[in-house]
């Protein structure tokens, strides 16, 4: 197999080209859409579909469909009427830290707004996942992540009233609930987490902001502190072309 010497380790192989060389059109226009990406930098505007059909000489619907490629890859985001080069994604770590750490590490402003937070009856459901007991009171937050104010995810919490009487009126919604659970003495002791991917129902999609075509990485999470006990229920949602996440494995 043709193996070029310049071939990115993280790259498809023979970018994606097939043995016997026969691509689709419209990916070998996105080949090159992509290449004049990469000469452009984050926030420059790409030439309209109608400038780029006419220099690669294809239809438009070739262009839009390596355009939205392009888009929900990460490479290109929409910006009102027109299609700007995008930033890098942003690399969240698998580990008990707070989504606040992991985006102030890239030099990004995390920040969160508030869309709900209510009181009410554990489910069976939840009581199965978590150990709390049915019908007791937990609190569901719900909170739209930010980053430099782009709204990039969408994070629901339960957790339970007893533990947290007073989180109706001493937390702060836009600040980092690891944060609010440290300085109470708190401890995280380990967690079950599992990642899919799915797409966003029209309600998640409205308050992200995204089409609901828009793939997403989807993350459940049920923590317990250093006793053993429940301590958070996590349901977050992240834009699939925003996001990536990383984890650090060790041999057992």
């Amino acid at each position: 197999m043709d193996h070029p010497d310049d071939q990115a380790p993280g790259a498809p192989v023979r970018s994606g080209i097939p043995e016997h060389g026969r691509i689709p059109k419209y990916y070998a226009v996105k080949a090159q859409i992509a290449a004049l990406v990469d000469e452009l930098g984050e926030g420059s505007p790409i030439p309209t579909e109608r400038d780029l059909s006419e220099r690669y000489e294809v239809a438009r619907e070739t262009v839009r469909q390596a355009l939205r490629e392009l888009v929900l890859e990460g490479r290109l985001r929409r910006q009102g009427r027109g299609t700007v080069v995008a930033g890098p994604k942003l690399e969240q770590p698998l580990s008990l830290a707070s989504y606040t750490e992991g985006v102030r590490r890239q030099g990004r402003t995390p920040g969160r707004s508030l869309v709900t937070l209510d009181r009410v009856p554990c489910s069976d459901a939840l009581a199965a996942e978590t150990g709390l007991t049915r019908g007791e009171p937990v609190w569901h937050l719900e909170r739209v992540l930010l980053a430099d104010d782009e709204r990039v995810g969408l994070e629901s919490t339960y957790v339970s009233v007893a533990r947290l009487p007073h989180l109706d009126t001493d937390f702060e919604p836009d600040s980092s609930f690891y944060g609010y659970l440290d300085a109470r003495g708190i401890r995280f002791g380990d967690a079950d987490e599992r990642i899919e991917t799915v797409l966003a129902t029209p309600r998640e999609a409205l308050l992200i902001g995204t089409p609901p075509a828009l793939p997403m990485l989807l993350i459940h999470r049920v923590s317990r502190d250093t006793e053993g006990r429940p301590l958070e229920r996590v349901r977050g949602l992240y834009r699939g072309d925003r996001f990536s996440f990383t984890s650090h494995l060790k041999s057992p």
